[in-house]
This record gives C-alpha cells, structure tokens and sequence, in this order.
C-alpha cells in the first residue's frame, strides 16, 4: 500500500487532499500527516518557482522522516514505514496584477489587514472591469521517495476574480475566484470543487502514478 507523508503544516490543504483521495475511489493510498508522525518543521519556501518550494518541502519532510527513522525501533514507530513524500505549492495568479500574487499568495494573505486577503484582492481590483478580471488557481505537487526519487504534477484551474466574497466552502481566496459555472470556488461542494480545482487535477495525476 503506498503511504504518503503530506509535507505540509496546512488543515485545509490536508483536508482537501483526502477529500480528493476519497472522492477518487482510491483505497489503498494512506495519507498521513506530520503529527501523526510527531514530526514539528515548517521550512522556508525561499525557491522563485511552485515547482521548487514544493521540492523545498519534500525534500526537508524527506530528510526530517530519515532522522525519525533513525532514532526509533520499527515496533516504536510502525507507522514510519513511508513510501513516498507528497507536498504542494500554490497560488492564485490574477492577469489584471501581472500574475500577482501568484508565488507569494500565502504571503498576502498574512500581510492584508485582519488576514484577509479576499478583500484586500477585492480592494486592489475595484477598479478592474469584469472583461479583465481572468485569474488562475495554480499548484505543483512534488512527489518524493525516501531514496531521493522526485517526480512533478501540475494542476491548473482557470476562472476569475469576482467583486464580492461568495460561499464558505474552502478556504484562501476561494470566496474570491469564480468558476465558469458562475459560482465562487467557495460555493461549491467537495465534489464538484475537486472535480475542476487545481489541487484535484494535480492530486488525481499523483495518484495515477502511483498505481503504475
């Protein structure tokens, strides 16, 4: 059975990927997560591609699971019998902003006021008719082995930056980015959300790969 570490400190992102997993009818993928495993890092994401602050993450997760190995018993730590470390980069790029904030859109959100980023997009974009609103979701995923094997999947959704938040669902600037249905990411259920998300594409090219 593959078992995944998610080299990620993120509830939501955690959440939606086994929802994804679930959704998926995959039943012999294990997701588990860094507490499970008692592991407490957060590297810096320093890399200028998704690409590279993925592979950021999996490989110190990587290294991270190889001195927990080292330190316990397999009676101790069973569950340390990982096959694979999945991690995930991604952002919103907004065409209006030159790709912005893109790379950086976890960053925004902590530097808005009161953390929110959905209004302070809405702010910068007041003024941005609707034929110029196109925005993208992106995520690079990297897929890592213990023994230093790395593969990359890439998931893009296209839609746009509407004028006010819309729904609870999800999480980020989902409230913000309309889908071509007319409705807002966040208001749409797991299962159509996963369907179209950026994160369901690149999760569900994860998971093809792994049944190979």
């Amino acid at each position: 059975m593959p078992t995944l570490l998610i080299a990620s400190n993120n509830a939501h992102k955690l959440q939606e990927l086994r929802e994804i997993v679930s959704l998926a009818g995959v039943a012999d993928v294990r997701l588990l997560t860094p507490r499970d495993l008692d592991i407490d890092i957060d590297p810096e994401e320093s890399a200028p591609t998704y690409a590279g602050n993925a592979l950021i993450k999996t490989r110190a997760f990587c290294a991270a699971l190889a001195a927990k190995t080292k330190m316990a018993s397999l009676e101790e730590m069973p569950s340390l019998t990982i096959t694979h470390v999945l991690s995930d980069d991604s952002g919103l790029e907004v065409d209006a902003l030159g790709g912005r904030p893109g790379l950086f859109s976890a960053r925004y959100h902590k530097a808005a006021p009161n953390g929110d980023g959905c209004a302070a997009l809405l702010g910068e974009m007041a003024a941005v008719p609707a034929a110029r609103r196109g925005a993208r979701f992106r995520a690079v995923m990297a897929l890592s082995t213990p023994d230093g094997v790395e593969q990359l999947f890439e998931g893009v959704c296209e839609g746009a930056v509407g004028v006010e938040k819309r729904g609870v669902q999800g999480f980020g600037f989902d409230p913000v980015f309309m889908v071509d249905a007319g409705s807002s990411m966040a208001e749409l259920a797991p299962d159509a959300k996963h369907a179209i998300s950026h994160r369901g594409i690149a999760m569900r090219a994860v998971l093809k790969a792994l049944a190979r």
